[in-house]
């Protein structure tokens, strides 16, 4: 008898009248807000505009579900097409089912084009995202907990993750929770990009790339531990192979990237000026920054020395007047 173990929920969805709530589309949008939400913030940080994030998420989020599920479709396409299955199900993206691979790959394309519509470099914009997207990853990763999927092998560790349900061939029983493994690594991987990022101001996508690198080898041990069908090659599964080739890909661009545009961007936004201390970054106008404020300033000095001459012409006029009107009163009263 198991005296510790991970329960696993008894459904993964509440239904509120007609309306579905399910625990796996929720994770997801929660990871979304919170990438969006810190990326906004390092965005800022960088130099950027407040809400230049969110806009172009606007095409990374759909473009990233997108690929995300058509990795899936492709590399477990006899879930969907085999004899007994109903092809209609690779629609239904709430049941579970997102391939990183894709949806970064995706997400990347719908980031340029956002980016391109902008004149935002796009290196700029993933090393500000990146850990934001770590962390969107280790909640989402709570959705397989919901929909009771992505476990590893057997184990009476305390921490085991107790399957209970029966669909799609699962064996109840108790497993390791490979979901809360990557979890915990991608909140890692998170804070390791943040540290390396204040310590050694990386730029030029070598935060991003620092990123990848790190969630692919935590990604390959995890994927090792896991029992549920896959491809294998070579005695590995193919999420193995691809996370060792983009790990290799990852520190090459590191490597190279380093070498050949060493430091960070300056201005990372058109219009906006580099700001390093959190705050948003202002436009650069006339009249308006460092150089405009200078400019009022000397012009208002101007203003002010130019009335303070008029007004002691003024008076040195009126005096004069007084002067000469007083030398003729005295005159007249002398010739009379």
């Amino acid at each position: 008898m198991e005296l510790a173990y991970i329960p696993s929920p008894s459904r993964g969805v509440i239904h509120l009248g007609p309306i579905p709530l399910r625990g796996y589309a929720f994770c997801i949008i929660i990871g979304v807000f919170v990438a969006v939400w810190l990326g906004n913030k390092r965005w800022i940080a960088r130099g950027g505009r407040a809400g230049t994030v969110a806009d172009i998420a606007v095409w990374a989020v759909p473009f990233g579900l997108i690929g995300g599920r058509l990795y899936h479709v492709i590399t477990d396409y006899q879930l969907y097409f085999s004899d007994g299955r109903d092809w209609v199900d690779a629609f239904k993206i709430w049941e579970g089912g997102l391939g990183i691979w894709g949806a970064i790959a995706f997400g990347a394309l719908g980031a340029w084009i956002g980016c391109r519509r902008r004149g935002i470099p796009l290196p700029a914009y993933a090393d500000a995202v990146a850990p934001g997207i770590a962390f969107a990853q280790a909640i989402g990763r709570w959705g397989n907990w919901f929909n009771q999927e992505l476990y590893g092998r057997e184990t009476d560790l305390p921490w085991a993750l107790h399957i209970t349900s029966t669909a799609d061939g699962r064996m109840p029983g108790y497993y390791h929770p490979t979901f809360l493994y990557e979890s915990l690594w991608c909140v890692g991987v998170a804070l390791l990009v943040i540290w390396a990022d204040r310590r050694f101001k990386l730029g030029h996508g070598r935060a991003f790339a620092l990123y990848v690198a790190a969630y692919c080898a935590g990604r390959f041990w995890i994927e090792y531990m896991r029992v549920d069908d896959a491809h294998h090659f070579l005695g590995l599964r193919l999420n193995n192979w691809t996370a060792l080739f983009v790990f290799l890909l990852a520190v090459v661009y590191i490597v190279v990237s380093a070498k050949k545009r060493p430091g960070r961007e300056g201005a990372v936004e058109p219009g906006a000026q580099p700001s390093d201390d959190g705050t948003e970054a202002k436009s650069v106008e006339a009249g308006d920054g460092p150089g405009g404020e200078k400019a009022e300033i000397a012009e208002n000095t101007d203003t002010d020395k130019a009335e303070q001459t008029g007004e002691a012409g003024t008076s040195e006029k009126a005096g004069t007047s007084e002067d000469r009107g007083a030398a003729g009163e005295a005159e007249s009263a002398g010739k009379s």
